[in-house]
Formats: C-alpha cells, sequence, structure tokens
C-alpha cells in the first residue's frame, strides 16, 4: 500500500500505519514533508525543542531532523518495536520525502479520516516546518 501523506494529520497517518503493518501489509509513505502536526504552533515548536534538547548526544533519546526520519519515529511510536512482530511490522514501514523514482507513475491512497479537512479549527503547522525548526538540511 502507497499512502500520500499530503495534509494527512501524523498522530491518525501513524495509527493506521502502525494497525495495518501489524497485519502484515507493507507500507510506503510518500511527501512526508507535507503531513500535518496539530496544534498551537508555538508550543509545537517549544515540545519539538525541549524534546531535541533532552538526554545527551551520546545516549539519547534520539531525535530525527528529517521529515522523513520524523514520521517514521511517530510510527514507531504507535508499535510494539521491540516484540518480533512489532519488529517486522516496523521494518515494513518506508517513508520518503517527495516522491520517489520508483513509485512514480504508481496509484496513491489518502485516508480520508486523517484529513486535516475535518479539523475543526486552523491551527497546525507541517512537519517540514518542525523540521527546519529542529534544524533539518533541506
Amino acid at each position: 500500500m502507497i499512502i500520500d501523506a499530503t495534509d494527512l494529520i501524523v498522530g491518525s497517518l501513524a495509527s493506521f500505519t502502525a494497525k495495518k503493518a501489524l497485519l502484515g501489509e507493507p507500507i510506503e509513505i510518500v511527501n512526508c514533508e507535507r503531513a500535518i502536526v496539530t496544534g498551537d504552533r508555538a508550543a509545537i515548536f517549544a515540545r519539538s525543542k525541549r524534546f531535541k534538547d533532552m538526554g545527551t548526544w551520546a545516549k539519547g533519546p534520539f531525535f530525527y531532523k528529517m521529515p522523513d526520519r520524523y514520521v517514521r519515529r511517530v510510527i514507531r511510536g504507535m508499535i510494539n518495536y521491540k516484540s518480533d512482530r512489532g519488529e517486522r511490522a516496523y521494518k515494513s514501514v518506508k517513508c520518503y520525502i517527495g516522491v520517489p523514482q520508483e513509485l512514480q507513475g504508481k496509484k496513491f491512497e489518502t485516508i480520508k479520516p486523517a484529513n486535516v479537512s475535518k479539523l475543526p479549527n486552523l491551527k497546525y503547522t507541517t512537519v517540514q516546518e518542525i523540521c527546519k525548526f529542529l534544524g533539518a538540511k533541506q
């Protein structure tokens, strides 16, 4: 299954993806940088900065700066990745920035309940903006 993450809420996308991956289905997510994180922009950036500053460079916890790695890390939070089944599910999830060459021309699916148009308010930011704030070189 190939999912286009454009205008999808990251938490809902991660929940859906985790369920499908645990059932054994391989998942590929394209346009991860266009996914949406809901909430107040200043609060999102403050929380991201706090997570980034936590721990040490040697021991972690490690938070990724690139949008594809950021989304994959959110999905990891929905999977028990330390069990055998969870490890297999997590390995079956692939995330990409933009659309890679080998997936061009294929049919992408979207998740209707995870779309940002379902939001009652307009407070959200994209994963790309968060990653640029964290120091991504993209």
